[in-house]
């Protein structure tokens, strides 16, 4: 009685209410980090605020609002906006085919109001709360059952079909992991998980000779032998690993990054600005924003284990493991452990559509936090 006396009590929280049980903690280390990026991009402009530094600052000032003002709706509202939320950023990125602008050699975005928009990073949260809300009060057996499990993987494959024409096969990778994680989390059998595997890897030859481009393939083979054109293809990554061993132990010092400062580092204010930080600040210093990271990673993870509702708890580990795919890729990538995909640094990389993006995924996360004691019922569509 005195949970449900409790639950009853979140649902008429004030705004004011909310607010006070917010995790302001994690709000602090996701400003931390944020604020550790337009340092960065304070420094590889050359200590100068323009063009990326006082840009990026003012984007996370608005992602902040947009984290605040998503974490004060219930969650249940969230639940009802879910098949809506995915069916826009689906339009979007038909959008993005029909009328894209291109850019960087890849037709990625579209301009709304001015701001260029770029849906890929909108999808990959949509697709977070579309499959929460289908994977909502399903038992395990009714997961890895045929027709549930297939309208769950074309939830998953439409939009990753879209991206990957753009071509953008870093955010389709991490698409494709956001929405397969949910999957396992939900309960889907091994069954079902052991031939997909297997049914992955032989299509790998049929990717490489079909589906990949001339470029895409080429990033593979720089991969795998980068000094084999060290100043061609093999340029971005070469130099990244010099700005990332040249760094040390304790780096070079504030304002002092060569490779950056010289334009020897490609990117260096978006995909690679992770080695900026490794080149000026060392080994430390990158531990310490991995160590951020870190914690960042487990109160979502906190947060998932406190919600009662399995689309609560489902949502808050979708969006944490959509943040730990960022970042996985992106380390992994500028240190050379896989080929180089147009993967930003989340918080870090200058980029106002991911950190909009991340940031309203951080928002949904607080708002499970805050309605962590509601209750949905197994067959519910939101509001109750």
């Amino acid at each position: 009685m005195a949970l449900r006396a409790y639950a009853a009590a979140k649902r008429t929280l004030s705004v004011v209410d909310k607010l006070q049980e917010m995790n302001w903690g994690l709000v602090l280390l996701i400003t931390l980090v944020a604020g550790a990026g337009v340092v960065m991009l304070y420094s590889v402009a050359g200590g100068q605020m323009q063009p990326w530094a006082l840009s990026q600052l003012l984007k996370f000032l608005m992602g902040l609002f947009v984290l605040v003002a998503v974490a004060t709706i219930d969650i249940r509202i969230w639940m009802s906006l879910a098949y809506p939320a995915y069916g826009v950023a689906l339009l979007l990125l038909v959008a993005v085919v029909a009328m894209g602008h291109v850019g960087m050699g890849a037709q990625r975005w579209v301009s709304l109001g001015g701001f260029d928009l770029q849906p890929s990073e909108l999808m990959k949260i949509s697709l977070v709360l579309a499959l929460a809300r289908f994977l909502h009060g399903k038992s395990v057996e009714d997961v890895s059952k045929p027709l549930n499990l297939m309208l769950a993987l074309s939830m998953i494959a439409v939009p990753a079909i879209f991206v990957v024409l753009q071509p953008n096969l870093g955010t389709t990778l991490i698409i494709v992991a956001d929405g397969c994680a949910l999957l396992f989390l939900a309960g889907l059998s091994w069954w079902w998980i052991g031939p997909a595997l297997g049914a992955v890897a032989a299509a790998i030859p049929l990717t490489w000779e079909f589906l990949l481009h001339d470029y895409q393939r080429h990033r593979v083979e720089t991969f795998l032998d980068p000094g084999s054109d060290a100043l061609g293809k093999g340029w971005n990554i070469t130099q990244a690993k010099i700005a990332i061993g040249s760094g040390g132990l304790t780096g070079k010092g504030f304002l002092e990054g060569t490779q950056s400062r010289l334009n020897f580092l490609p990117e260096k204010q978006t995909d690679f600005i992770w080695t900026a930080i490794c080149e000026e600040f060392g080994f430390v210093g990158a531990l310490a924003i991995l160590i951020l990271f870190g914690m960042i990673l487990f109160y979502g993870l906190q947060t998932a284990m406190s919600a009662r509702s399995q689309f609560a708890r489902l949502l808050a580990m979708g969006v944490t493991l959509n943040f730990f795919f960022y970042i996985m890729i992106n380390g992994a990538m500028v240190m050379g452990l896989i080929p180089v995909v147009g993967i930003p640094m989340p918080l870090l990389s200058y980029g106002g559509s991911a950190m909009l993006t991340v940031m309203f995924g951080f928002g949904l996360l607080m708002s499970v936090h805050i309605h962590r004691q509601v209750e949905i019922p197994r067959h519910s569509g939101g509001i109750i």
